[in-house]
């Protein structure tokens, strides 16, 4: 009996000793959670439907996907954006483990990484006016916009220098085309101002009187030829931005965006005395294209009014270089055409006094170019070799009386000038121009005047003439009736007669003339 005792009290400090052991083991084990009865001890963290593991507590978990998001987000320099989406499982638990803090870091790393929506790239973006191009980093700017001035700075005198707008609020850069050799001549200039101070007021006035007496004595020789300064025509921001890489091009697609040559439709404006031919050598384009650009142009004898516009199409960059140069040239050059006033004459009118004779000069010319187009030409210096003889033009200073088209409607269907005899009888030189149009229909006086001749013409059929002053004269033929009376005083737009086909004709329609001095004139280019 008294060995079982012993027995039983021998099994009973065992297990209290296993108990106490097993109680601290489980109190110090690193990675387990005693049980406290305080609520949730243990919380599952899944990171966008991932399970990454399990932390002590909700604000750990959020600690450790700061770090992670902070961790993906600047393995660049590029903007990223990510879908996050966390969620945490607590429980409350006696003991448990949980995993390692560097793991769980790890694991949300290799989530949010699979989880990149977009990333925007560090770029620059370059505004000229409302164009804009994006590329990846400022060298690849200085690129864009040197290769625009190369074009023309085959001797690296100038440099692209992109400044700080200091007007602006945001971070916004200009580009500026600096010449290396003015930088070095206002170094000089700092420097002759501290010789200035040092030298006094007397020795100053000295340089300045030798140097207007060399500018009075200037030769050939004394002037320093080449580009003086280039610019931009038209400014030029530049702003740091991030975006999606497919939208930053490459330096070679930014230079054919900008600086090559593209199609840009301008308007031009008509001028008095315009025709199509003098316009199409002007801005350098077919004048079938001009046609074809225009829907009021029928065709190369179509009537042009005085600041009527027309649609041209011209080869233009959308970023040129100003530059002004200085050259020497040995050229042939023509004198200014000299005018002689006559108040007597239509503005329609002119004479040539004295046909021109080109001459021959040597020259210094400062010249102002927009990319290859001269914009202005000043003549520095020249030395006459042969003087040239001017051409001198008498012209008319009255305005002409206007001309409006004298029925309404009505389908053109010959126009001024040679032709094939159209019947039997009708002339092959057409004196002004036909409409076709019904019987009966209103004729009306293209201008005021006074009426010459009404009744039956020959040819003509019916006619009137009217007597506009100053030697013009319009005439309406194959009239069906006539409504007016020599000596008549009749206003522009008054109606006159109604159109037929009386005289040799091929069908109802209005002949039209207009005569100036007695020799007809193309009634379309008078119009309106």
């Amino acid at each position: 009996m008294r060995l079982t005792k012993h027995i039983k009290s021998i099994r009973v400090a065992y297990l209290q000793a296993v108990l106490a052991v097993a109680f601290i083991w489980l109190f110090f084990m690193e990675g387990y959670v005693p049980f406290e009865n305080a609520g949730n001890n243990l919380f599952h963290v899944t990171v966008n439907g991932v399970e990454v593991g399990s932390v002590t507590s909700e604000e750990e978990a959020e600690e450790l996907l700061i770090e992670a998001r902070r961790a993906v987000a600047f393995q660049s320099d590029e903007l990223i954006f990510m879908n996050v989406e966390m969620s945490t499982r607590g429980e409350e638990i006696l003991y448990g483990s949980v995993d390692d803090r560097d793991q769980v870091y790890q694991n949300m790393i290799e989530v949010l990484e699979k989880s990149v929506l977009e990333t925007k790239h560090h770029a620059y973006t370059v505004k000229v006016n409302e164009y804009t191009v994006n590329l990846a980093d400022a060298t690849q700017v200085e690129a864009l916009l040197e290769t625009a001035i190369n074009k023309y700075d085959t001797t690296d005198e100038f440099d692209i220098s992109l400044v700080q707008d200091a007007d602006r609020e945001f971070n916004v850069l200009q580009a500026q085309v600096v010449s290396k050799a003015q930088e070095q001549k206002e170094e000089e200039k700092s420097v002759e101002q501290s010789t200035f101070l040092e030298a006094g007021v007397v020795a100053q006035m000295s340089q300045m009187f030798a140097e207007q007496e060399q500018v009075e004595a200037l030769e050939f020789s004394d002037f320093d030829l080449g580009i003086k300064d280039m610019s931009f025509n038209k400014e030029i921001e530049i702003v740091e931005s991030y975006l999606p890489q497919d939208q930053i091009s490459t330096v070679e697609e930014a230079v054919a965006a900008l600086v090559e040559e593209q199609e840009v439709q301008q308007i031009y404006k008509v001028k008095s005395g315009d025709t199509l031919s003098e316009i199409s050598i002007e801005v350098n384009i077919p004048m079938d294209d001009i046609i074809a650009m225009n829907d009021s142009l029928e065709d190369e004898n179509s009537t042009l009014h005085i600041d009527q516009e027309l649609i041209i199409t011209v080869p233009e960059p959308e970023l040129s270089v100003v530059r002004r140069e200085v050259n020497y040239y040995e050229e042939v050059y023509n004198a200014d055409i000299i005018y002689v006033e006559n108040d007597d004459w239509y503005t329609t009118k002119s004479v040539v006094l004295q046909e021109p004779s080109a001459g021959f000069r040597k020259a210094i010319a400062e010249e102002l170019y927009v990319g290859d187009n001269q914009t202005e030409r000043n003549i520095l210096l020249e030395e006459v070799v042969m003087e040239a003889v001017p051409k001198i033009v008498e012209r008319g200073t009255k305005i002409p009386p206007t001309y409006v088209k004298p029925i309404n409607g009505g389908r053109l269907t010959s126009r001024f000038g040679k032709r094939n005899a159209p019947t039997k009888g009708a002339s092959t030189y057409h004196k002004g121009v036909d409409w076709a149009i019904s019987s009966g229909s209103s004729v009306y006086a293209s201008s005021g005047g006074t009426v010459t001749k009404a009744g039956w013409g020959s040819g003509y059929g019916y006619v009137v003439y009217i007597d506009h002053g100053n030697g013009t004269e319009t005439r309406y033929a194959h009239l069906s009736k006539v409504l007016v009376s020599k000596g008549q005083k009749v206003k522009q737009g008054e109606r006159i007669a109604k159109s037929g086909n009386t005289g040799v004709s091929t069908g109802p329609h209005l002949h039209f003339e207009i005569r100036i001095d007695g020799t007809p004139v193309n009634p379309l280019n008078y119009v309106n």
